[in-house]
């Protein structure tokens, strides 16, 4: 198994504020469980990313990259008005993205997305990450392709939107081949098509704990991303796109 850095995972930790999404709440999967699970996946840094359940909450986020280790970043959800200062804490703290989860909420809005986005970048060289699906991309295309760094989850969802994911990937947006048990496209397809763009593009996580999703994640799903990335590309798409993109941005 090649060295995996895990691009999207959540840990729930049910001793900090979780807030119920369109009536449902998570079961907890705390860095104890998320290790276990992952225990022979070769698992050497990861994404931690807050859900919508947790919207703006930050203790389990630092309690998580306290526990996890240096090679483990944030991605976390903010309100606009967070004060510099705050950005600058979280920062040093570990995180280094910030997420708008236009598909279920509990971020950020999209009318804040350009200026906030552009705001965190300026400030502490964060990047920015979109739970969307990609049919809505082709609105959003011209903003979202002046940003500095953004990143789609899950391959962007669905096979109509891929046309726009793919023009974005031109101009440098990097996608997560990750929870296949949610999306409507086939994956490989997919990525192969992300791949024949721009190699550099497409990362690996897991989704753990897979909430919501049809299925969970599967380690099955790795081989599925090495068989369609090629073995000349396994290396880069399983650690070092991922690397650069969060611990050498």
């Amino acid at each position: 198994m090649p060295c995996l850095f895990d691009a999207h995972l959540h840990i729930i930790d049910p001793a900090r504020p979780l807030v119920e999404n369109n009536g449902y709440l998570p079961e907890p999967f705390t860095t104890q469980d998320y290790l276990a699970r992952v225990k022979g996946l070769n698992v050497a840094g990861g994404a931690v990313v807050s859900g919508s359940f947790q919207a703006f909450d930050q203790g389990y986020l630092l309690d998580a990259l306290a526990q996890l280790g240096p090679n483990f970043v944030g991605v976390t959800q903010l309100p606009v008005h967070t004060p510099d200062g705050r950005i600058r804490e979280l920062a040093d703290a570990g995180v280094r993205a910030v997420r708008f989860n236009l598909r279920r909420g509990g971020s950020a809005g999209i009318g804040d997305l350009d200026r906030f986005a552009r705001r965190v970048h300026d400030l502490v060289g964060w990047h920015t990450e979109l739970y969307v699906d990609s049919r809505e991309l082709a609105e959003l295309e011209p903003m979202l392709s002046s940003l500095p760094a953004v990143s789609i989850d899950h391959l962007g969802l669905h096979p109509d939107g891929l046309p726009a994911l793919l023009r974005l990937v031109e101009v440098g947006v990097k996608v997560k081949a990750t929870g296949f048990g949610r999306i409507d496209l086939e994956p490989v397809a997919a990525m192969q098509a992300i791949m024949a763009v721009d190699p550099t593009a497409l990362m690996v996580g897991t989704d753990l704990p897979s909430t919501r999703a049809r299925r969970p994640f599967d380690d099955h799903d790795l081989g599925i991303i090495a068989e369609a990335v090629g073995p000349d590309n396994v290396g880069a798409v399983f650690w070092g796109n991922a690397e650069s993109f969060y611990l050498r941005a």
